[in-house]
Parts: structure tokens; C-alpha cells; sequence
């Protein structure tokens, strides 16, 4: 018997085989980013916020929801620190995506980690998460997912800002696009007695905290608050 410790696979060197690979699993990605990208490109606009910041929020965030909840909180007014830490929060899973994926990229250097951590988004992270998992899946490719998704947000965010100023307030059902976008997220979460519960409270606190506590710190309380007890539930229920 061979008792030699195997030998890591060497990574191979980047090339158009792998780069056409990785642009074969990322166009289901671009193609329903184009049109959610143009949604709130057009939201933005109608929030008078300028071409330039609508340019830099998707360079520099590069995440549909907290850029979705951002414009959304400042059409309302909400304060700079409440938005900060709203979409901070909002943000943090992508920490533990991070993290998963950093089991199949070991002993890369720490360029190409960055540049691969900031294209890293839900749908990123599904697509290569599976391929890594069931067939031979090089960084290079993966990389190639993250950042060609990264380039179709960024133009079709600039895009509806740009065609927003031909279209009129509330035409198209658009000012309903945030408010579906986000009970459309919500749905595909409640896959368990868990997480209804953990919209429920959500709802109550965010309710009642509004109620009682002038301002917009309701959004960060009943996140914070009701993930802290879905979390706690989960553990009982496990235990059970």
C-alpha cells in the first residue's frame, strides 16, 4: 500500500477554455440581473439620485438588495447612520458565503482572493458552490462569474437610471418593484416552520417599535432582533 500523501492538484494557468467555461454558467445570472438592474437603475432616478452615485453604489456595493433597501431609505429620508448599518447588516451573509467558499480556494494569493470576494453574491456563490462540488471547477472560471455578473449589474443599473428620465412616475407598476422584489425574497425564505416564525416576529417588532419609537431605527431592530430569536428557536428546535 502507498502511504505517500497525496498531492494537491495544480492549479491551472488562466486561458479562454476556462474563461468561456466560467461565461457558460454565469449567463443565466446576467440574464435575470439585466432586468432587476434596470428596475432599480429607473427607482433610483425617480429618488433623484444622479447617474454617478446610481455608477459608484454598484461598483462599490455590488449587492441587488442592500442597493435596493439603500434607495428605498433614502427616497424616505432615513438618516445616513440607520442605511449604514441596515444594509451592513443585510450584508453579513456574505461573510459566511465567503467563508464556504474559501475551502475550494486555498493557497491562492491574496490579489485574487479580493478581487474574488468583492464579485461574490447569492447567485454567484450557488453557481459555483455547486460546480466546485460535483466536477472539476478552476478559479479562473469562477472568478469569470463573479465578475462578468459584476459588469451586467453595473451597466444595466447605469442603464435605468439613464432610461428612467423617459419614463413617468409609477408607469409600469415601478414604483411597485421594490415591494415585490422584496416579498418575492421573503417567500423563497419561508421553507420552514423557523423561518414563518422569523418573519412574524419581525413584522410584530417592526411594527410596534415603529409605534412607539419615532424614526427609521425599526428596520435595524427588527432585523437584529428577530434573527437573534429565529436563531435561538433553530438551536431548541434541534435540540428536540
Amino acid at each position: 500500500m502507498d502511504n505517500k500523501p497525496q498531492q494537491p492538484k495544480k492549479d491551472p494557468r488562466p486561458s479562454m477554455p476556462l474563461l468561456r467555461q466560467g461565461a457558460g454558467a454565469a449567463w443565466p445570472i446576467c440574464l435575470g440581473y439585466f432586468p432587476v438592474g434596470l428596475a432599480l437603475g429607473v427607482l433610483a432616478q425617480q429618488a433623484s439620485i444622479p447617474v454617478w452615485a446610481v455608477a459608484m453604489m454598484s461598483i462599490l456595493v455590488f449587492a441587488g438588495s442592500g442597493q435596493f433597501i439603500c434607495v428605498a431609505m433614502l427616497a424616505s429620508g432615513a438618516s445616513i447612520l440607520a442605511i449604514i448599518l441596515t444594509v451592513f447588516v443585510v450584508n453579513l451573509r456574505h461573510a459566511l458565503m465567503s467563508s464556504a467558499l474559501a475551502i475550494h480556494l486555498q493557497g491562492v494569493n491574496r490579489w485574487f482572493l479580493s478581487l474574488f470576494a468583492y464579485g461574490i453574491t447569492d447567485e454567484s456563490f450557488a453557481v459555483n458552490m455547486t460546480r466546485f462540488r460535483d466536477q472539476e471547477w478552476s478559479r479562473w472560471s469562477a472568478l469569470t462569474v463573479n465578475q462578468l455578473s459584476n459588469l451586467v449589474w453595473i451597466s444595466s443599473t447605469v442603464s435605468g437610471t439613464v432610461i428612467g428620465q423617459f419614463i413617468p412616475q409609477g408607469a409600469f407598476g415601478i414604483d411597485y418593484a421594490l415591494t415585490g422584489m422584496f416579498i418575492c425574497l421573503l417567500g423563497y425564505q419561508l421553507q420552514g416552520k423557523i423561518f414563518v416564525a422569523t418573519a412574524l416576529i419581525a413584522a410584530v417588532i417592526a411594527t410596534l417599535w415603529y409605534v412607539v419609537i419615532p424614526g427609521d431605527s425599526y428596520i435595524v431592530a427588527a432585523s437584529m432582533l428577530a434573527a437573534t430569536i429565529g436563531f435561538i428557536l433553530k438551536r431548541r428546535w434541534r435540540k428536540k
